[in-house]
Parts: C-alpha cells; structure tokens; sequence
C-alpha cells in the first residue's frame, strides 16, 4: 500500500472520460459490424428535478458515446400497467439494447414489478434478480453500475486486491451486496457491515479497502481509516446551507479531509464515483450490444 504522506486523490471525472471514449470506439465498431448503433432507452416517470437532470446528462452522454438514444418521458400519473407494457415493448425491439428505468418511480407504481419485467439481457442498470443471481455464482451478466464504477476505480490504484481485508458499509441490492460479490471474486476477504454492526470504528479499522455506501453525511472519520487504506465513498448528501443561504454543500459518507490524512488513496465528492455511474451504464449497454448480437463482450 501507499503511504499516507502520498496519498493519491482518485479523479473519478478522469476515469470516466477515459472509459466513455473506449466505449465510443467500441459502438462505432460494432455500428460498422452490426449496421447500425447499440441502443439505450432511458424512461422518466414524472418530474422529479434530480432524476430530470440526471436523465438529461444520460441522454446527452449516450449520444456522445456514439449510441441511439431512446428516451421516454411519462407524466407522474401513468398507470402502472401502461409503463409495464411499455418495458414490454422496449423488451420485444430489436434496435434496443439497454432499457433503464429512472428510479424513484411515483408511489402508485411497484418498482419491483417494473424491474422484474425488464428483460435481463437489457438490464444495464443490474438490479434483475437473474443478473443478481449470475454475479453471486460468478457467471456473466449486467452489473450495476455504481459498483462496478467502484470497482474500476479501485483497480486504478490497485490491481491486484487478492488476499486483502475489505469492508463495505451499507448491504443495498444497488451498491452494497454487489460490491461485496465483486471483490469476493477479485479474492479480497470481505466484511459488510451495517447498522446493526457493532464497534464499526473498528471494523473498518481492519480494511485495507474501505467502501462507503450507507447514505450518513460524513459517518466515517478520520481515526476509522487504515493508515494507507483506499476509501472508495459511494455517498453523496448535501448538507444545509449556512445560516440558510444558498443550496449547502455536497459530502460523501466519509469526512473527507480527516481521511485524506490517512488514506493511501481516496474518492473525492464530488468527483469521484458519481461520474463513473454513467460511463459503466454506457459500458453496459455497449456490453449488453454486443452478447445480443453474438459478439465478444
């Protein structure tokens, strides 16, 4: 490991430019093989401003990526049974490849349903129970992308992790319990902890690869951190404004500067994961592409 007097500040913006462009190359030699683009289909339910922001930089970044881009915008009030058949629809078109549904969908519909009704070979998001179920048995499949976003970072520092302690914080079906399966695979000895998790101070004092992804502004401290660990910090809160102006800040799920001190390597926020998000859902769709049409993923 590192030493923390050289602690390396992971660029996640970086990063992800850099696997955007490989995808792009990658769907322009498939577009030149197959005769036309892979194929991303995004659905909004409703107008929630985050989602809306986030929808509209997937859009604009699939078209850069050299991809068809497919966006459906439903209002709030669409009946559930209406976005099921659009799922079909999108399931039954050849010209897609990835279909994403925005979450968090209006009360009204089961999120579960529409997830389970999304064809596994164009779940780019991975949250299908059969891709669930493919990554725990070690067999190709779509894997969310925060995790897997997570997981190049780490390997930008790191490649070889077999052999070390690592623990993840927070045991979601988006982040947590993936993660946790792929570093099992990359031969890490894995502990997930939790809010039931007792002394977890000094659980992840333990890590040597630290991954923060529980939703509590700046939980982790300082003195929690393995001097030279790499702290990976999924979380992203942002904090109430000073004396009630402007929009507050954003911070992870890690106090950053107190951890910077001691980590060998770390995710800024932002900066860090977030930008990978994307550009694992456009290496998805590009994935989920090419084993549609025969093709080495």
């Amino acid at each position: 490991m590192t030493t923390p007097s050289s602690t390396t500040i992971i660029d996640g913006k970086a990063a992800a430019a850099a696997l955007r462009a490989d995808v792009a190359k990658g769907a322009i030699s498939f577009t030149g093989k197959q005769g036309r683009r892979p194929g991303l289909a995004v659905i909004l339910v409703g107008n929630d401003p985050a989602s809306e922001v986030y929808v509209g930089s997937k859009v604009r970044l699939t078209r850069e990526a050299e991809m068809k881009s497919f966006e459906y915008r439903l209002p709030a009030d669409t009946p559930e049974a209406e976005l099921l058949a659009l799922v079909r629809r999108l399931n039954a078109d050849d010209l897609v490849d990835g279909i994403l549904v925005q979450l968090p969908l209006p009360r009204h519909i089961d999120s579960g349903k529409v997830i389970l009704a999304i064809d596994p070979a164009k779940d780019v998001d991975g949250l299908h129970p059969e891709n669930a179920g493919r990554l725990m048995a070690g067999l190709p499949g779509l894997v969310p992308c925060t995790p897997l976003g997570s997981m190049l970072l780490i390997e930008s520092v790191r490649k070889d992790i077999a052999g070390l302690n690592a623990v993840v914080i927070g045991r979601s079906v988006l982040v947590g319990k993936p993660i946790a399966q792929m570093l099992l695979a990359a031969n890490a000895t894995v502990t997930m902890a939790h809010s039931r998790t007792q002394d977890l101070p000094a659980v992840c004092r333990g890590a040597d690869i630290l991954v923060a992804a529980v939703g509590v502004p700046e939980l982790v401290r300082g003195d929690w951190v393995k001097p030279g660990a790499i702290v990976i910090d999924v979380g992203i809160n942002r904090l109430p404004p000073a004396e009630g102006a402007g929009k507050g800040r954003l911070v992870g799920d890690v106090a950053y500067e107190e951890a910077r001190a001691v980590a060998g390597a770390i995710t800024p926020v932002p900066g860090g994961v977030g930008p990978m998000t994307i550009a694992c859902l456009l290496q998805n769709t590009l994935t989920a592409a090419r084993r549609r049409m025969g093709e080495p993923a």
